[in-house]
């Protein structure tokens, strides 16, 4: 098993291993974001000017607001077909990838940008300073000379949009802004990309974001709200997420960490967490068995809505307390 941040002999290999492959499997994470599925069509639309047949597998398929990108209808729910190379992108460990892989021996290469990733597969490319997987991404398809068509200048220009929620997260790098820029040269239109994949709401999202407004809560720079399984039912939404309400709420003024609470079928509750500059809830996440990053991570909790507030609320006390000399 190979780990690193930053080994271009690492990258060299993992495109090598690409280019040879005849057939390629690609998955992402469950609740896919924008960088999720602009990471698996990326690489694999990429992939696929190079004549690989490619399976692009997101387990809960694509959220609506993203299926303007060319080639997310081709994204299935299942791995269909054996394959030379397995390839897991922007999923720190493989309880988020589901039951995908359940009739696959091993994973061949890890690609992610999450600090918390378990470096579970031969090849790990684990870049931590990256904004998103689809900077990784991007960096490795340049340097290694592979096809970045428009079709996939779109889709890895989408996810570095959206996760960093329009260059707007403390991570952005001068890396970061370089990286698309090479996408806007090979034809990403970035203003497009930013009001489709990051701006645009349908109106059950609205009504979504409705329910949870309504229930909003602060305590000094805690904010937080919960959206319950009839809060979806009632707004017609069908996704499993909250409709990025969490990043919506991170522009309160004096609200230093935000929490949006989920409830999930079979008495579980998802919990996203977001913070500003100078805090860092990647501990909490792990404490909860999830992951993610300083200013953004999640996890999912057994339990009910009552019970899993209290204890994330809880566990994010401290931090606050600890960081109290920050600057507003």
């Amino acid at each position: 098993m190979r780990k690193s941040n930053d080994d271009k002999r690492l990258r060299q290999e993992i495109v090598q291993e690409l280019i040879a492959a005849r057939s390629v499997l690609l998955i992402s994470h469950v609740r896919p974001d924008g960088d999720a599925i602009g990471s698996l069509l990326g690489l694999g639309l990429s992939l696929r000017e190079l004549r690989k047949r490619v399976c692009m597998v997101s387990p809960d398929g694509v959220p609506r607001h993203l299926t303007f990108l060319e080639g997310s209808q081709e994204i299935k729910r299942e791995p269909e077909g054996d394959f030379e190379r397995i390839c897991v992108l922007d999923s720190a460990d493989l309880q988020r990838i589901n039951t995908v892989l359940r009739r696959f021996a091993q994973v061949d290469i890890n690609i992610d940008h999450h600090v918390t990733n378990e470096g579970f597969a031969r090849l790990n490319l684990i870049d931590a300073q990256a904004a998103s997987t689809t900077e990784v991404l991007t960096e490795l398809l340049t340097e290694g000379e592979l096809p970045i068509t428009q079709a996939v200048s779109e889709a890895l220009l989408t996810g570095i949009v959206t996760d960093t929620i329009g260059f707007r997260t403390s991570n952005v790098t001068p890396k970061t802004l370089r990286q698309a820029a090479v996408l806007m040269e090979k034809g990403a239109p970035l203003a497009r990309l930013y009001q489709l994949g990051l701006i645009r709401r349908t109106f059950d999202e609205a009504l979504l974001w409705g329910a949870g407004l309504v229930k909003l809560q602060r305590q000094d720079r805690l904010v937080w709200t919960a959206i319950t399984l009839d809060d979806r039912r009632k707004a017609g939404y069908n996704g499993k997420d909250d409709a990025d309400l969490v990043n919506m709420l991170t522009t309160i003024e004096g609200a230093d960490i935000v929490v949006v609470f989920l409830e999930q079928p079979q008495g579980k509750v998802k919990v996203s967490l977001r913070a500003r500059a100078g805090f860092d809830i990647s501990g909490i996440a792990r404490h909860f068995g999830g992951g993610g990053h300083a200013a953004a991570a999640g996890a999912e909790l057994s339990g009910s809505m009552e019970e899993v507030q209290k204890i994330v609320l809880d566990a994010v006390q401290p931090i606050l307390q600890n960081n109290s000399n920050q600057t507003r």
